[in-house]
C-alpha cells in the first residue's frame, strides 16, 4: 500500500516537471514582444478608460499609438492636445493641434414648447422607452428625459434641467468623450467645435417632419423652410428630409440664419450681449427756441443785403 502511493506521487511528479518543460519551451516559442513604449505612453495618459478615443481604454489606445505610423488618426479626448503633446514626445513624432470640441443638445423641446399627451410609467430609462413607443409628445424625434446620457458621463458635465425636461451640457468639465452621444437611442447629442471663445451656432432640433407636422409638435421645431439656408454667405447651412444643418467646418458665426428662422430653432451660444446704443438726447425747448430765433434773424440780415 505504502509503495503504491509513492510510485503514484512520484509519476505525478515527473509528469508535472514534464509539463512545466513543455510549457517553458513553448511560452519562449510563441512568446510575444510588447513594446516597452506601449507602458510610457499609457504613463502620460489621464487614464479614464472612457472609450471616447475609440479604443476598449487607454492601454488599447496607446498600442494604437505606438503601431500607428503618426498620430493623425488617434486622438485622446480627455486629455487634449496637451496630452497629445506629450504622447508625440515619448513616440519622438510630430502631432497636429485639434480644435477643442464639446457635446451639444440638438433638441428644443421643452416642456414649455412640446406639451405631453401622455404619461410613461414604465422603466426609467430612454433606450427602453424609445424601443416601447415614440415618447410623451408629438414629437418622435426629441429627447425621451430619461437621463440616459447624464447616467453615461464619467465627468458630471450633463444633467436634466427640471424646469425644462432636457439635458444641459456643462461646457467647462465636458471632455467630449462621446458617452452620450452613443446614449441617446434619439441622436440629439452631437459632438461640435466649442469655437472661438466658446461661440457656437447649431439648429437645435432633429425633427424631420414636414414643417406643419413638426411645428404642431412643437413650436420652435425646425419646419425646413430653407430662410437660413438662402441668407448663408457661406455656404455653412444645407437642409436635408426638411432640417436644416449647420457644418460647424464652415460656419463664420455671423449669426444671420439666427436672425432669419421664423421659429427660433438655431440657437447661438456664448456670443456677448450687444447694448443698444443710447438715443440722442433731445433738444431743450429753450435752446431749440433760440436757434429758432437765430435762424429767423439769419434770413431778415440775409433779406436786407440783398
Amino acid at each position: 500500500m505504502t509503495t503504491t502511493i509513492i510510485w503514484t506521487i512520484a509519476i505525478i511528479t515527473i509528469l508535472g516537471a514534464l509539463l512545466a518543460v513543455v510549457l517553458f519551451f513553448v511560452a519562449k516559442k510563441f512568446k510575444v514582444e510588447e513594446d516597452p513604449r506601449i507602458d510610457e505612453v499609457e504613463k502620460v495618459l489621464p487614464g479614464a478608460n472612457c472609450g471616447g478615443c475609440g479604443h476598449a481604454g487607454c492601454r488599447a489606445f496607446a498600442q494604437s499609438c505606438v503601431e500607428a505610423p503618426n498620430l493623425d488618426n488617434n486622438f485622446c479626448p480627455v486629455g487634449g492636445n496637451e496630452t497629445m503633446k506629450k504622447v508625440a514626445a515619448v513616440l519622438g513624432v510630430e502631432v497636429k493641434e485639434k480644435a477643442p470640441m464639446v457635446a451639444v443638445v440638438r433638441c428644443n423641446g421643452t416642456c414649455e414648447n412640446r406639451p405631453r399627451i401622455n404619461e410613461y410609467g414604465g422603466y426609467a430609462s430612454c433606450r427602453v422607452k424609445a424601443a416601447l413607443y415614440s415618447g410623451d409628445t408629438g414629437c418622435s424625434f426629441g429627447c425621451l428625459g430619461c437621463g440616459d446620457c447624464v447616467a453615461a458621463c464619467q465627468f458630471d458635465a450633463i444633467h436634466m434641467n427640471p424646469e425644462t425636461g432636457l439635458p444641459e451640457v456643462d461646457q467647462e468639465k465636458c471632455t467630449a468623450c462621446g458617452a452620450c452621444v452613443k446614449a441617446c437611442p434619439k441622436a440629439i447629442i452631437e459632438l461640435r467645435n466649442k469655437g472661438p471663445r466658446n461661440m457656437r451656432v447649431f439648429v437645435s432640433c432633429v425633427n424631420k417632419d414636414k414643417g406643419g407636422v413638426a411645428r404642431k409638435a412643437c413650436s420652435a421645431a425646425c419646419i425646413g423652410c430653407g430662410k437660413c439656408a438662402k441668407v448663408c454667405p457661406h455656404g455653412a447651412i444645407t437642409v436635408e428630409n426638411n432640417l436644416a444643418y449647420i457644418d460647424f467646418t464652415k460656419c463664420k458665426l455671423c449669426k444671420k440664419c439666427v436672425a432669419e428662422c421664423p421659429t427660433g430653432a438655431i440657437h447661438a451660444v456664448n456670443f456677448p450681449v450687444v447694448k443698444p446704443k443710447p438715443a440722442a438726447p433731445a433738444a431743450a425747448p429753450v435752446q431749440a427756441a433760440a436757434a429758432q430765433d437765430a435762424k429767423v434773424e439769419n434770413n431778415e440780415q440775409v433779406k436786407k443785403e440783398e
